[in-house]
C-alpha cells in the first residue's frame, strides 16, 4: 500500500485530504507541521510528502528540501493556495507537483494516482 506523509496546519483541510486519500486506498499519516513530519520521515517509509506550503515552524519547501536529503526516493507534491508561492515551489523543487487550491478533492486523487499509476501498471508484470 502506498504510503503519504500529509503535512498540513488546517485542522480541518487535514482531516478532510486525510479522508479522501484513505477512501481511495492510501495509508495517510497526517501531522500539523513541518516540524512534527522531520522525525516520522527517519523513522519509517512514505511513498508520497503531501505538504501545504504555507506553514508555522517550516515551511512546505524547506519540508520538501530536508526530505531530498533524508528520504531521496519520497515524491513531493505541494497544495497552497497563494500564486507567488506557487511559482517560488516550482523554482525550488522542480521535480514536485504543485495543485493550487482551491481544488476538487477528486482533483487530488486523480494527481496522487498519476504519480504513481506507472509503477502499478508494471508492478503486475
Amino acid at each position: 500500500m502506498i504510503r503519504i506523509l500529509l503535512a498540513e496546519d488546517d485542522t480541518v483541510m487535514r482531516e478532510y485530504l486525510t479522508r479522501a486519500l484513505e477512501r481511495s486506498g492510501y495509508a495517510v499519516t497526517a501531522v500539523d507541521r513541518g516540524t512534527a513530519a522531520l522525525p516520522l520521515i527517519e523513522a519509517e517509509h512514505f511513498d508520497l510528502l503531501l505538504t501545504d506550503i504555507v506553514m508555522p515552524e517550516m515551511d512546505g519547501i524547506e519540508l520538501a528540501q530536508k526530505v531530498a536529503e533524508m528520504a531521496p526516493a519520497m515524491r513531493v507534491m505541494f497544495i497552497t493556495g497563494f500564486a507567488a508561492v506557487t511559482l517560488r515551489a516550482g523554482k525550488q523543487m522542480p521535480q514536485a507537483r504543485v495543485l493550487s487550491k482551491p481544488f476538487h478533492l477528486r482533483d487530488l486523487v486523480m494527481e496522487v494516482d498519476r504519480m504513481f499509476e506507472s509503477e502499478s501498471a508494471s508492478g503486475g508484470l
